[in-house]
């Protein structure tokens, strides 16, 4: 019986635990969450194995673990959101109510206004069509029917204000928010209706550093303010440190350890806690980052102005601006900068600095205003004919990789289609085999036939990987290439990387956010701030010894080592 088959059969014996000053705000009781086998043969799956978790009123508690160890099933069970072929066991209170054998009318009124969740990905949560107003009022509306149209459109505006954001953007669409204010706006409908608890499941994944100390400052400040009881999920230790109070990591469905947020990450008991504080490098530690038989060209280290000698790729004094609306908005301003082959350079900055803007124009996506492309010494080509040959030479590794393989396709299909439209020599099957030997696909007989969904995230992009490596190509443009990744998968795709870089000279242009992964892996880093680069050189030069104020506010964001920025 799932879940919500449970409330029906149990309509007429609703359990109403007693409500006292004594409990907890949201509590899991023995909870066990099995879901139905999705094919006859197969066996059950267990996401969740007798899990028993209090979080008191005003508390905030972190839940921590990689993908699969059944920490958002554990938060979407607090609002029976769980699909139908999942099966609970056990209780879970709300303020002293069971979630699990609640009738659906009583369901209807607890959610939104005793507790409420903030979904992960705010861009797929949002409605697209649907502006801002709207989608907050709705929870109004359902809630509050009566409240009318004058009081509604001011508590919408009173929601903004209290997430930093200008009653203006209540008239915006999703598609015309940053990644924060989307975020912003998933808050503000979580409170529309004063809940006392909040779920809050990856509320930070994909942001970037600062943008994500804004959203922790945010979440902070509002249940210090507000008394609010939060539940954060999440795999960076210290992202959950900055806000809870106390953290719980799980593994295989069972809590493996808890504790003060402080002894949890910074003496972590069980060996797991210590694989995924490992998992995010301390800036700073050199024997925190990836060791892979690590070669680094020193004279690209040394060089000036972010150039790599005998730079295998080389921009010069590049410009791309856009035109809309009878203005013209300059994405990147005058850059200039190099990679050598068998160099990784870290391109950061945060969301809107042009650092997508100046790979889209690297791989000959998007037309530059003015300076120039240059590979192997070549200009970057004109013609439909030198682009494709190009584009061979130099990858591009995409961020999403759900989005980057069609959902239909065989992993077969998915890297085959590239020698297919490059007429590589040879027998395409031997080529797929090997690039999927290259991406650590192994055997690759287990994946020929696989489409993407029943893959996990890192196969999904380590196949993307394997797309790439077919071709044979020279250099890798990578967009952000962990960025929806967990933890521990998070780790193995960057030291295939290294990987790449030691045993196939490969040179590669990352893009990120994260600092972390730029210590991590980069040879150098390369910041870019409004379109311009405003600092280069060696990692540790640029991460420990930085030179202008724009990195040093980058760095200054990051949760540190003990989740306190």
């Amino acid at each position: 019986m799932t879940a919500d088959a449970a409330g029906t059969a149990n309509r007429a014996k609703t359990t109403h635990i007693t409500t006292t000053a004594k409990a907890p705000a949201l509590a899991w009781r023995d909870v066990r969450v099995v879901y139905a086998p999705r094919a006859r043969g197969t066996e059950p799956v267990v996401a969740v194995d007798g899990v028993s978790l209090a979080v008191p009123r005003g508390g905030t508690v972190g839940i921590a673990g990689e993908s699969g160890c059944g920490k958002s099933t554990l938060a979407l069970s607090a609002l029976r959101l769980l699909p139908r072929t999942a099966r609970v066991d056990g209780a879970i209170e709300i303020a002293g109510e069971d979630v699990v054998t609640m009738r659906w009318g009583r369901l209807r009124a607890v959610r939104w206004t005793k507790a409420a969740i903030v979904f992960q990905g705010a861009m797929h949560s949002l409605n697209p069509v649907r502006p801002v107003e709207w989608q907050i009022a709705e929870a109004l509306n359902l809630h509050r029917p009566g409240a009318g149209r004058g009081a509604t459109a001011a508590r919408v505006n009173d929601l903004l204000s209290l997430v930093d954001l200008s009653p203006g953007r209540a008239r915006a669409y999703p598609h015309e928010l940053s990644g924060g204010e989307k975020q912003r706006v998933m808050i503000a409908m979580a409170l529309a209706c004063d809940p006392e608890v909040i779920v809050a499941d990856e509320p930070t994944t994909a942001l970037d550093v600062v943008v994500q100390a804004q959203v922790l400052d945010l979440l902070s400040g509002l249940v210090r303010d507000r008394g609010l009881t939060l539940v954060m999920i999440g795999h960076d230790l210290a992202v959950l440190a900055a806000v809870c109070d106390r953290i719980v990591v799980m593994r295989h469905g069972k809590i493996v350890e808890e504790g003060p947020a402080r002894q949890v990450l910074g003496h972590p008991r069980h060996v797991h806690t210590r694989e995924l504080a490992a998992a995010f490098p301390v800036i700073g530690d050199p024997s925190s980052r990836l060791r892979v038989g690590r070669i680094r060209d020193e004279r690209a280290a040394g060089s000036p102005a972010g150039r790599a000698t005998d730079a295998l790729l080389e921009v010069h004094d590049l410009v791309v601006d856009f035109s809309a609306r009878e203005t013209r908005m300059r994405a990147v301003d005058h850059v200039s900068m190099g990679c050598a082959a068998g160099e990784i350079v870290a391109l950061v900055g945060q969301s809107g600095s042009g650092k997508t803007t100046l790979a889209r124009t690297i791989l000959g996506l998007q037309p530059p205003t003015s300076g120039w492309v240059s590979f192997a010494g070549n200009p970057l080509p004109r013609t439909r004919s030198g682009l494709r040959d190009y584009r061979r030479q130099v990858q591009f590794v995409l961020q999403d990789p759900s989005a980057a393989l069609n959902p239909k396709h065989s992993v077969y299909e998915a890297v085959a289609e590239g020698i297919r439209i490059h007429h590589l020599p040879g027998n395409t099957e031997e080529r797929v085999r090997a690039a999927l030997i290259q991406a650590e696909l192994t055997p690759p007989e287990r994946y020929l036939e696989a489409i993407p969904q029943e893959l996990s995230g890192g196969q999904r992009q380590r196949v993307v990987i394997a797309g790439a490596l077919a071709l044979q190509p020279q250099f890798l443009v990578a967009d952000e290439p962990v960025a929806s990744l967990d933890a521990s998968v998070r780790a193995e795709i960057l030291a295939l990387l290294l990987r790449l870089k030691r045993d196939l000279g490969l040179g590669a242009l990352v893009i990120t956010h994260d600092l972390g992964l730029a210590w991590n892996i980069a040879d150098r880093v390369l910041v870019m701030h409004r379109g311009r680069l405003v600092e280069s050189g060696p990692v540790e030069r640029v991460l420990l010894d930085p030179q202008c104020d724009y990195t040093r506010g980058l760095l200054a964001a990051v949760p540190s080592e003990l989740g306190r920025r």
